[in-house]
């Protein structure tokens, strides 16, 4: 598997970073609050919308109300009779580098932990600076190889 090239890496960061700021300024509101602020703004009843979406009016109801999940075809038949998007986007919650750095050790350890259980076996054991490097370079070791055998574990 191919490394991000900078301009991959520029523009998942342009999209993190929007997405952040999108789910910030939503403020924890529901999508079916949202639907249901923009439609009282616009000053649209449930039975226009409805119409307009070409939904049944329970529907629009009981997602405005939490009370149903809609599928995403449901919803941009709404938001579109609202004159609206619907926008999806991933919000990373750390960023790639370090979701990798994280795996990275994670299977580290656990190979190491394995090589430390069968040296146990045979009453030895490695001291623990001894142990701290292998796990480093394991470590890299894994960051430095096929982007696949990160996620393989």
């Amino acid at each position: 598997m191919k490394r991000q090239s900078s301009a991959e890496q520029t523009f998942i960061q342009e999209v993190v970073d929007e997405s952040k700021k999108l789910k910030s300024a939503m403020r924890g509101l529901a999508i079916g609050s949202f639907i249901k602020l923009i439609r009282q703004q616009l000053g649209m009843s449930q039975k226009v919308l409805a119409a307009r979406a070409g939904v049944p009016q329970s529907t629009v109801s009981r997602i405005e109300q939490g009370q149903r999940d809609a599928s995403l075809s449901t919803l941009t038949k709404i938001l579109g009779a609202l004159s609206c998007d619907l926008v999806i986007a991933p919000v990373l919650k750390e960023p790639i580098e370090t979701i990798r750095h994280k795996q990275a050790r994670r299977i580290a350890e656990k190979r190491i932990n394995y090589l430390k259980g069968t040296m146990n076996l045979e009453e030895q054991q490695p001291d623990a600076s001894f142990t701290q490097t292998l796990l480093q370079e394991e470590e890299t070791r894994l960051l430095q190889g096929p982007d696949y055998k990160l996620w393989e574990e």
